[in-house]
Order: C-alpha cells, then structure tokens, then sequence
C-alpha cells in the first residue's frame, strides 16, 4: 500500500507580507490625526462639496466651538497631508490633496457606510439626490445667457450657488429652482456698478430666517423703487420664521412673501451694495471699500413672542424711514 506524501505547510516571514515601517508609520500617524469626530466629519463635508472645496467658515457649522478650534482641527488635517489650503480675501479655502483623495474616498465611502446603519427607506429626501446633471445643464444655460462675462467664472457660481443652499436646502425638489434664482442674483451683482443708479441695501444676520428679511421687505415697501434692498445669512435656516413669513405676507402678499427663502452671504453681494447693515451677526462682512456699514441691534424674532416680533417689525420699521431718507435726500 502506497502512503500519499505528507503536505508540510510551512510558515512564511511576517515581513514578505507586511507594509513597510515608514509607510507603517505614516499610515498610523494619518490615522492617529482622524480619530476624532469632529475631524471625520471635516473631511468628509471637503470630500463631498460640489465645488471641491469648503471654506473654513461653512465648517465652523459642523459643531458648536469656536474658531481657533475649527482652524485647530484643519491644521492638524493639514499636517498628515491630506489637505492643502489657499487664502481668497477674508477667508482660507481647504480641499483633498489630488494623491490622498481615492485614499480619502475609499475610507469614508467603503468603511464609513459599512458601520451606518441608516436604511435608505427611512432616510429623508437628501438634496444630495439632485441630480449633478441638472445643475451642470443650468451652469451652462446661465453661461449663454451672461456672454459678458467668463464662462468658467458663470459654472463655477452656479455650482457655488448649488453648493451654499444645499447645506440648509429641506428638500430636493426645491434646490434646482433656488440655485437658478440665488445665481442670477450673484451673477448681477458682477456686474453692478456699486454707486450708480438706484442705491441698494444689503441686510445680514445670522440664519437670514427673520429681521434682515423683514427689513429687506420692508425697504421695498416703503421706498417705492427708489431704494433697493436684499439679505442674507451668515449661517442660513433652512426657511424662514413662521412669525416672520406671516409678517411678509402682509407686506408683500402671499406669493411674494412665498418666494422669500434664506440666503447665504457672498463678497458678491457686499460688493454691490452701497449699504450693508448687520443686525447680530457680528464681524462676518468683509470690508469692502466704498461700502457704508451700520449694525443694528435688534430683537431677534426667533426668540419673540407673535406680540414681540410686532414690536420688532415696529422698531424695524422707524429705523428704515431713517435709513430711506439719508439715501433718497443725498
């Protein structure tokens, strides 16, 4: 009887199969700089933004600490190499590092999702469900419409436009419509020529959801075209206050006050404006020169009862016949 040989398994160094001990390192290193919430978080909304990258003061919106934290957190991301950042006016933009950016993807698409439990039937509606597509199709449309200006500069303010709204959008189905309306305003801005023609108002404060839509509406009101006014947020709600919009349907009707929505601040609308006017914001406006700034402290109606925020729109009001007269004497 013939005995059928023995296999002998034997054991292979560790070290044919391992990672080298610098690549090790650095690994662990990057890793060590990601094991943090906050951080994953950071790189995750610079990963996914539209526009390939966010800008320092859209992730301060990601947790309640303050800045020198936010800017902590980057430098640290900075430092393993995954990000790199570039200083535009008052503000520091970051994005992925093109080398680290399949490594980035793969880690918060294929380990993330595996670790979440959300089923996609019990999600809501996701703006990030707009289909890329559309906005691009509007980026171009836009593009034909505004010849006098640079293509790439009209796509890449339509996808900014897209990419600002979609951090407080409610629902998709809006999003496309907001985008074209938020877009065509910014593009006009472009081409204001700030102290010439009707003099415009721009009112900033923080959700852009009760006073500065409240005075904007109010200015419209009462200056009978010889004054233009606008507003935006410096951290946009997704909608504007319920005592508010019932406010804005009495000035302005029920479609008008319908079409109303929170807005984010761009250097674009600064710039327009020959007035900007913050109301508890604080220093978010860039200085632009040329440009008249005021602060007004007013109540804020999130936090007013229905008389209160009556009382508010008072005190707005008496402010803007102010404001009315120095613009439309001079």
């Amino acid at each position: 009887m013939t005995e059928t040989p023995t296999t002998v398994e034997t054991c292979a160094p560790a070290e044919a199969h391992a990672i080298g001990l610098d690549v090790a390192t650095t690994v662990a290193n990057t890793l060590k700089a990601l094991a943090d919430p906050l951080r994953l978080r950071m790189l995750s909304a610079i990963a996914t933004d539209p526009r390939g990258e966010s800008c320092v003061c859209d992730l301060a919106e990601l947790a309640d600490v303050s800045q020198p934290t936010i800017s902590h957190h980057l430098k640290v991301l900075k430092d393993t190499g995954l990000l790199s950042s570039q200083r535009r006016g008052t503000w520091v933009y970051y994005r992925l590092v093109p080398t680290r950016q399949a490594a980035v993807t793969a880690l918060l698409d294929g380990f993330a999702s595996t670790v979440a439990a959300d089923p996609a039937e019990d999600r809501p509606e996701s703006p990030r469900e707009v289909d890329s597509h559309v906005i691009d199709r509007l980026a171009e449309e836009l593009a034909d419409e505004y010849d006098t200006l640079s293509r790439d500069l009209v796509v890449t303010m339509v996808r900014e436009s897209y990419a600002g709204l979609l951090r407080s959008a409610k629902i998709a189905r809006h999003l496309v419509p907001l985008t074209e309306r938020f877009a065509r305003q910014r593009l006009t801005d472009l081409t204001r020529d700030r102290g010439t023609g009707v003099p415009q108002v721009l009112f900033v404060c923080v959700q852009n959801a009760g006073r500065s839509q409240l005075a904007a509406a109010l200015v419209n009101q009462m200056a009978d075209g010889k004054v233009v006014a606008r507003s935006a947020g410096s951290r946009p709600a997704p909608d504007v206050h319920p005592h508010v919009r019932s406010l804005l349907t009495q000035i302005e009707g029920e479609d008008a006050a319908t079409e109303r929505f929170p807005k984010p601040l761009t250097d674009d609308a600064v710039r327009a404006a020959d007035v900007v006017i913050t109301m508890g914001c604080g220093d978010v406006c860039p200085i632009i020169p040329g440009v008249r700034y005021e602060d007004w402290a007013v109540g804020d109606p999130a936090l007013a009862s229905a008389e209160g925020v009556e009382a508010i729109r008072d005190d707005i009001a008496a402010r803007v016949r102010t404001l009315l007269d120095s613009l439309t004497t001079h």
